[in-house]
């Protein structure tokens, strides 16, 4: 089945020295670029990130500290990367809680200009949880009825992710998607932008900190101030932004929160 695509769509994955979006590096990059006409493009790195990267992270991955002490910082390949993903749509597996934000944070430390919020975003693990609710693995042995190779090395898994989606849209095309509740919110279409509000419409920050309510405002996804409107709270307790601006929390999530902040108080 041919992808339906109005823009390249970069298939991507991550490997890091940890989870932590805010402390943590990636090591391992790995990005397909399926163009409109069928064209496929590859780029991949080994990078050093600078801190070294845990025993235990190795441990899954199976990259070390010796494995990326010759290599380039995601500084140096930063330009090179935001100009293979300039103009194109972004897919891989579990990317918008984990890929795109730590991409994104990359990107900002190395001073690179990143606008995420212009790209769709379809995660092929959202779309299976929405339809079969199980990881990758799982996911490729469903869909293909094969095992996975080289699992947990960036471009296997990123080659995956692209056979999984590709699979997933020639068994569910046309389908309906309900929520827990049985309440049809979508269907399923060989259309990114449809993908797209399926999967990742709620969000308002990489992290999740902010998504957006039924009504469309952008309310608190955690904390004392839970599902409360985040312009409510700014004017209520003005000290919260303060505390969030020097906390531990992405760069992301605090640009999100004053673009949110200046946008609201100008009105």
């Amino acid at each position: 089945m041919k992808l339906n695509l109005r823009n390249p769509l970069c298939f991507f994955d991550l490997e890091t020295t940890g989870i932590n979006i805010a402390q943590d590096r990636i090591i391992e990059i790995a990005v397909i670029k399926m163009l409109p006409n069928g064209e496929v493009q590859r780029k991949a790195n080994l990078l050093n990130p600078t801190i070294p990267i845990p025993e235990s992270s190795t441990a899954i991955h199976g990259i070390s500290n010796a494995d990326v002490q010759d290599k380039p910082t995601f500084k140096e390949v930063a330009k090179e990367y935001a100009k293979f993903l300039e103009g194109s749509d972004l897919s891989g597996f579990n990317i918008l809680k984990f890929d795109v934000p730590m991409l994104v944070e990359e990107f900002l430390r190395a001073g690179v200009e990143f606008d995420y919020s212009r790209k769709k975003i379809i995660d092929a693990q959202k779309i299976f949880h929405l339809m079969e609710k199980r990881t990758l693995s799982a996911a490729y042995r469903f869909y293909l009825n094969k095992d996975m190779k080289d699992s947990h090395t960036a471009e296997a898994d990123a080659e995956a992710t692209m056979e999984v989606l590709i699979a997933q849209l020639e068994k569910y095309d046309g389908q309906e998607v309900t929520d827990g509740l049985g309440k049809k919110i979508g269907e399923i279409r060989n259309d990114m932008e449809v993908l797209n509000k399926l999967t990742s419409s709620e969000m308002v920050d990489l992290a999740g900190r902010m998504i957006r309510n039924e009504k469309g405002e952008a309310v608190f996804n955690f904390g004392k101030h839970k599902n409360k409107p985040v312009l409510t709270v700014l004017r209520d307790e003005p000290s919260y932004y303060d505390w969030m601006l020097n906390g531990d929390f992405p760069l992301d999530t605090k640009r999100r929160l004053t673009e949110i902040k200046l946008s609201g108080f100008k009105k």
